[in-house]
């Protein structure tokens, strides 16, 4: 069910980007990479931390670790912390393991980190653990609407 929402909404926003189905899991930075067969910091993951009752969406390299003062930054108060797997469910509308950054349940913000632009192409899940979708840096902001950060450094990219 989730595959065919970000099916059909790719196909009403841009029917170039086709998402894969896989029978093979893809729910890991290693397991989608290996799939693929790409390096695993061409996979895209999809994070979603909570700190007091706000949310945000993480998007970040597959090698990549997000810093929790970046996060504490950006999503204010309260100690930041990972959601739990049913408020990624309820937010998103995703399992984890399978996440898509867009078409989502509820909105949140989305922070896109600055080190998936060394790609040409990123792979983001496209709604379940068997699943991605290719996509230019670029074309994925323009979906999301995305926040260009570095979850390194407590700085806003431009």
């Amino acid at each position: 069910m989730s595959f065919q929402k970000v099916s059909e909404f790719l196909k009403q926003l841009d029917s170039s980007l086709e998402p894969i189905h896989f029978e093979e899991d893809t729910n890991t930075v290693d397991e989608a990479a290996k799939v693929l067969g790409v390096e695993g910091a061409q996979i895209a993951k999809s994070i979603l931390f909570k700190s007091g009752a706000s949310y945000g969406l993480f998007v970040t390299a597959g090698d990549m670790r997000i810093n929790q003062k970046v996060v504490k930054s950006l999503l204010g108060a309260g100690k930041p912390k990972l959601a739990a797997p049913e408020e990624v469910y309820e937010i998103t509308g995703y399992k984890v393991g399978g996440v898509c950054p867009f078409a989502l349940n509820h909105e949140v913000p989305i922070f896109l980190d600055e080190s998936m632009r060394r790609f040409d192409i990123v792979y983001t899940a496209a709604g379940t653990p068997h699943s991605a979708l290719p996509i230019s840096f670029e074309k994925l902001q323009e979906i999301t609407k995305g926040i260009v950060i570095n979850t390194q450094t407590v700085e806003l990219v431009r």
